[in-house]
């Protein structure tokens, strides 16, 4: 978990995030990485596919091919998309990022959307309480 200021874009964290679950104690394999638009960017298709793992994010409505600047994985995805962006989703099963999704929406459910800390450390631990929390309750 990173907690951030409200300046941080999500898309900025994910390549830490990333890399502390690669290169934790754990030994993390990470294949796929679920994302949607606000992801979309040739900065984080590269950061992936250097890193071996697959990018299953949905791009922007609008998203166009740059063949010359673009990422080949971010290209491929949009065409990919804009052919047929059903057959896409199956393929990378992408339906499957709602697990994600869920956790989140049970976590702001069971304790708000926002953090009530006004100094950046005292967010982290409200964070780090509320995820325990809620790690808590739904292994009882």
């Amino acid at each position: 978990m990173k907690v951030t200021d409200e300046h941080v874009h999500d898309s900025k964290a994910l390549p830490e995030l990333v890399d502390e679950a690669i290169k934790s104690d754990k030994k993390i394999t990470i294949g796929k990485l679920f994302a949607d638009g606000a992801y979309d960017g040739n900065d984080i298709f590269r950061y992936l596919g250097d890193n071996g793992i697959q990018p299953c994010i949905k791009v922007r409505k609008n998203s166009r091919v740059r063949w010359k600047k673009g990422h080949i994985l971010r290209n491929l995805t949009v065409l990919a998309q804009r052919n047929d962006l059903q057959r896409w989703k199956d393929g990378v099963s992408y339906g499957q990022r709602w697990i994600v999704e869920t956790v989140f929406s049970c976590l702001k459910r069971r304790f708000g959307e926002y953090v009530y800390s006004v100094k950046l450390q005292n967010m982290i631990q409200e964070m780090m309480l509320k995820a325990s929390l809620y790690n808590k309750m739904i292994s009882v």
